[in-house]
C-alpha cells in the first residue's frame, strides 16, 4: 500500500505548473481545431467571421495598412526560411547544440508541410472581398497563423530555456507573444483570411510545436542514454 501511495505521489509530482499549462493548452487547441474544422466541413455560415472583418475595417487607415503589411511579412515563408537557416547555423557552429539545430527545421518545415495538407483537406476558398495584399491558394487554416504559432513558439521555448536574465526573458516573451497575435490579426485586416482560419491556424501551430518538441526531447534523451551505454561498454 505504501509503495502504491509513493508511486501515486511521484506521478503527480511530475505535473508541474509548466506541464499543466502546456497540457491544458494542447487540449484546448485540439478542441478548437476540431470544432472549427467540423463547422467548415459542414459549410456552416459563421457570423464571427463577418463581425471580425467589420471590426478590423473600423481600424483601417493607410498608415495602419502599411504596418499590417510589415507585420504579416514576419510569417512569410521567405522570412521564416531565412531565419531558420540563421538559427541552424548558430546552433551548429556558434553554440554547438545539435538538437536545437534539428528542432528548428523539423518545426519550421513540418508546419509548412502540415499546413498544405490541411488546406487541401478542408478546401476552403479565401474570402470573397477585396484583398489588400496579393494572396493565392486555399484559406483554412491560415498558413501565416500556423507558421507563426509554431515557429515563434519554438523561439519562446528557446528563450525560456536559454535566457537566464528574468527581465530579458519576460520582455522577449511578451514581444514574441504580441507578434504572434499581430500576425494573425494582420491576415484578417488584409482580407486574405477569415478569423476562423486564423484561430484554426493558431491551434494547429501550437499542437504541432508541442508534439514536435515533446517527441524530439524524448528522442534526444533516448539517444543520450544509448550513447552513454555504448561508451560504458567500450
Amino acid at each position: 500500500m505504501d509503495r502504491l501511495i509513493r508511486r501515486t505521489v511521484a506521478i503527480f509530482a511530475l505535473f508541474t505548473v509548466e506541464l499543466i499549462f502546456i497540457l491544458g493548452m494542447f487540449l484546448a487547441c485540439v478542441c478548437v481545431f476540431l470544432l472549427l474544422g467540423h463547422q467548415i466541413l459542414a459549410g456552416t455560415d459563421l457570423k464571427f467571421d463577418s463581425r471580425a472583418f467589420a471590426w478590423a475595417d473600423s481600424l483601417g487607415s493607410d498608415a495602419f495598412t502599411r504596418f499590417m503589411v510589415v507585420i504579416t511579412f514576419f510569417a512569410s515563408r521567405n522570412f521564416i526560411s531565412a531565419v531558420s537557416l540563421i538559427l541552424i547555423f548558430y546552433f551548429l557552429f556558434v553554440r554547438r547544440h545539435k538538437w536545437y539545430s534539428l528542432k528548428v527545421p523539423v518545426i519550421a518545415l513540418g508546419s509548412i508541410s502540415l499546413n498544405l495538407i490541411l488546406k487541401y483537406f478542408f478546401n476552403r476558398q479565401r474570402p470573397e472581398i477585396d484583398h489588400l495584399v496579393e494572396s493565392s491558394g486555399l484559406s483554412f487554416p491560415s498558413g501565416h497563423a500556423m507558421i507563426s504559432a509554431s515557429f515563434y513558439s519554438l523561439l519562446l521555448y528557446l528563450i525560456w530555456n536559454r535566457v537566464k536574465n528574468p527581465v530579458w526573458r519576460i520582455v522577449l516573451l511578451i514581444i514574441i507573444g504580441a507578434l504572434i497575435l499581430l500576425i494573425g490579426f494582420s491576415r484578417i485586416y488584409l482580407h486574405v483570411h477569415y478569423a476562423t482560419d486564423v484561430l484554426a491556424g493558431f491551434a494547429a501551430g501550437f499542437i504541432w510545436v508541442i508534439l514536435a518538441i515533446f517527441f524530439l526531447n524524448k528522442f534526444e534523451r533516448y539517444s543520450g542514454r544509448k550513447l552513454r551505454k555504448t561508451v560504458e561498454q567500450a
